[in-house]
């Protein structure tokens, strides 16, 4: 365990030991150190914890680390833990206990704190000194069901943020500052690219006009990228028999997520948690040779998973996903081509978004200790992980092997990019499956008359729209490249007499395909240009009697105070080139 874990893991013994000594009757679950932080778990009965009492924590605590109080470990016997904890009515305590006496354990360690003393494996700081001032901040409360089980009781979860230094501590500071304002449900709604309602149900977004811009001009880039590469569209229902999710493992896999569909009429249908299973059986519907392969399937469509209803939030975990999905059915000699087609395209596709570069490559290899986890034969397994660490050596992807991070059926190479505050997201994944043909019996006849099972070949270039559509808002903080901006260009009239100009204007940019929105209310001028500011359009041009009687355009790029002139003609061969390149 690293210094700082062990650091951040200490703090939330020393914060428990605080809300002890504020609140005895409290009764604590669990408290681990977290990234950039800690949390404790705790049932406050009656009492209603506020933000202020984060604060009279967090100045308990500092008393307590400035009186150089040392970490003791003592190890008990667990069925004399156990009972003490009945004695003491530690309920959450005792539960934990149970479950570990149940696994086989009969010796538990305690440490101990000022008078606070936890069951904990440890380890920690020997003396609270360690903590150096202003290194920690009490960040904000939660509410979080014991065990994560919606049937358990809601108990209050305190965050801590904790770093080596105050001034590590202020810069993340910053940087949750710098995250809040480009948080994509609030820019979302105030650039109006989405909203929620109530009648239609949580999880489930509804785009707007503006919204649906975006995921057009994103559809249409991966769809183009891919069909260079020989992907053909496809479509799906969204509803199938469970039979058909059976036979891929997905029924097992997913079963506290589907959604199951009924009606007074017999129907038994589920609603599609993934779309490979549908896609398989396109290609089942025909007698294949091994001159057919490789067929890749491209779509783009409605995916469903019953998350649990405290997790679902904003555009980044919704009920009803729509999925950028590709498969590849082909024969073993040309699986690794495949996989490096594939990485050029997830190259293509992120280079447009600036993206590319900051990343790095997971080899998600199979869990050896459990096999039992996955599908399909080990020889296979075997084969599909060499595969991927030859593509990774000889496209220098130097990919790191993650055990256990397999999908159910096979390895897979997975991108992890940043985005522009840092975070790390998994989008990008080629996953390589020699099982599920199997499972369906998918066949093709090869050159010598046998009967052979392709293999399938996983992508997924931008994961699902919604997903991504939250990233690219809070890594753009909404000011999109033009290529991607609902609005291209913001027209403004100087007055009455401009709006006529504006119209024809407007028409001469839409028949070149520019998106064009005239603001041409009543308000000031300087009014409509802080409005267009807000709306973070990447160009604006302001329509007075000077630009009426002229060829040449008065333009105010996004980010500068000062406009520029140019003529017509040039802006908009300007705008073309600029939308073509998918200039940044």
């Amino acid at each position: 365990m690293e210094n700082l874990e062990i650091k951040r893991h200490s703090l939330a013994h020393i914060m428990a030991a605080a809300i002890k000594e504020l609140w005895p009757e409290a009764q604590l679950a669990i408290g681990p150190a977290i990234e950039n932080g800690f949390y404790y778990d705790i049932d406050f009965f009656d009492v209603k914890i506020n933000e202020a009492d984060l604060r009279q924590i967090e100045k308990k605590m500092s008393h307590l680390i400035k009186q150089n109080l040392p970490f003791t470990k003592e190890e008990k016997d667990i069925t004399k833990a156990i009972a003490a904890a009945k004695t003491e009515g530690s309920i959450y305590k005792q539960e934990i206990l149970e479950d570990l006496q149940k696994e086989g354990e009969t010796k538990v360690s305690f440490y101990t704190v000022s008078t606070f003393t936890d069951l904990c494996r440890g380890p920690h700081i020997k003396s609270t000194i360690e903590i150096k001032p202003g290194s920690f901040k009490l960040q904000k409360l939660a509410g979080a069901y014991w065990r994560g089980d919606e049937k358990n009781k809601m108990l209050t979860r305190i965050y801590g943020l904790a770093f080596e230094t105050k001034e590590e501590l202020d810069n993340y500071l910053t940087l949750l500052t710098e995250a809040e304002k480009r948080d994509h449900r609030k820019l979302g709604k105030e650039l109006d690219l989405f909203c929620f309602s109530d009648l239609v149900g949580p999880g489930l977004p509804l785009f707007t006009p503006k919204g649906v811009i975006i995921i057009d001009e994103l559809k249409n880039h991966i769809e183009t990228v891919c069909r260079r590469y020989g992907f053909e569209k496809v479509m799906t229902p969204h509803l199938a028999k469970i039979d058909l999710y059976e036979i891929s493992g997905h029924a097992k896999k997913f079963s506290d997520e589907l959604f199951h569909v009924t009606s007074d009429k017999g129907h038994q249908m589920v609603m599609k948690p993934v779309q490979c299973p549908h896609q398989t059986q396109i290609y089942a519907s025909r007698v294949r040779s091994y001159r057919d392969l490789p067929i890749r399937y491209m779509e783009s469509e409605k995916q469903y998973r019953a998350e649990k209803s405290g997790e679902v939030g904003g555009l980044s975990r919704v009920y009803a996903i729509t999925v950028e999905d590709g498969h590849t059915f082909c024969r073993i000699d040309q699986v690794k081509e495949e996989l490096k087609d594939l990485v050029l395209i997830i190259k293509d596709f992120y280079r447009a978004l600036g993206l590319w570069g900051q990343h790095w490559v997971s080899l998600s290899v199979r869990d050896y200790a459990h096999p039992e986890k996955y599908i399909g034969e080990t020889a296979d397994w075997d084969l599909c992980e060499t595969m991927l660490q030859e593509v990774s050596d000889e496209m220098g992807l130097n990919a790191k092997r993650q055990e256990g991070e397999a999908a159910l059926y096979g390895p897979k190479l997975d991108f992890m990019f940043r985005d522009s505050l840092g975070k790390e997201i998994q989008i990008p994944t080629v996953q390589v499956d020699f099982a599920t043909p199997k499972r369906f019996n998918l066949t093709y006849t090869d050159k010598d008359g046998t009967e052979k099972n392709p293999v399938m070949v996983h992508r997924a270039i931008l994961g699902s729209y919604e997903r991504f559509l939250a990233l690219i808002i809070e890594h753009f903080a909404g000011a999109f490249p033009l290529w991607l901006s609902p609005v291209q260009v913001k027209i403004i009239s100087v007055s009455e007499a401009h709006k006529d100009y504006c119209q024809k204007l407007a028409g001469e940019l839409k028949a070149e395909k520019i998106r064009v929105e005239i603001d041409d209310s009543n308000e000031t001028v300087g009014n409509k240009i802080r409005k267009a500011i807000a709306e973070k359009s990447p160009h604006m041009l302001v329509i007075g009697d000077k630009e009426m009687n002229s060829e040449m355009l008065s333009v105010r790029d996004r980010g500068q105070q000062e406009s520029r002139e140019i003529s017509k003609q040039d802006f908009i061969a300007e705008l073309k080139k600029k939308i073509e390149d998918k200039s940044l």
